[in-house]
């Protein structure tokens, strides 16, 4: 089992902030940012801390959105998602390929990870 953070990213013209992966298993394909949450860390800590490490950038975290449950072939993912905003930084990418910011009508334009997509799907909402 494995238990994360994910950040749902939004400007103030309702755009998400979606990222590539450049790496492992799932390589290219797409995701909200976040990370593992470490011992002694809540949530918001952990996605805070993963976002300044993944894109140098600071974020306010402004509210819990749902918990998912996804079982992948070589694990089980709890994922805790939050709606949050740039606070400063300029989103440069660390660990990812590439980014892009989408409206509610390009949601489906990318190749999300399969723990995301309901997510999606609710966001388009």
């Amino acid at each position: 089992m494995i238990e994360v953070v994910a950040a749902i990213i939004h400007d103030s013209d309702g755009r998400i902030f979606a990222t590539q992966r450049g790496y492992g298993e799932w390589k290219d394909w797409w995701e909200f940012p976040g990370g593992k949450i470490e011992a002694g860390e809540t949530p918001e800590e952990a996605l805070r801390r993963e976002i300044w490490e993944e894109l140098e950038t600071q974020i306010v975290v402004e509210r819990f959105v749902e918990t998912v449950e996804w079982d992948y072939p070589q694990f089980h993912l709890t994922m805790h998602c939050y709606f949050c905003h740039v606070e400063s930084g300029h989103l440069e990418l660390k660990e990812h390929e590439a980014a892009k910011w989408l409206n509610k009508d390009e949601l489906e334009s990318v190749n999300w990870l399969p723990a995301d997509w309901d997510l999606v799907m609710k966001l388009k909402m």
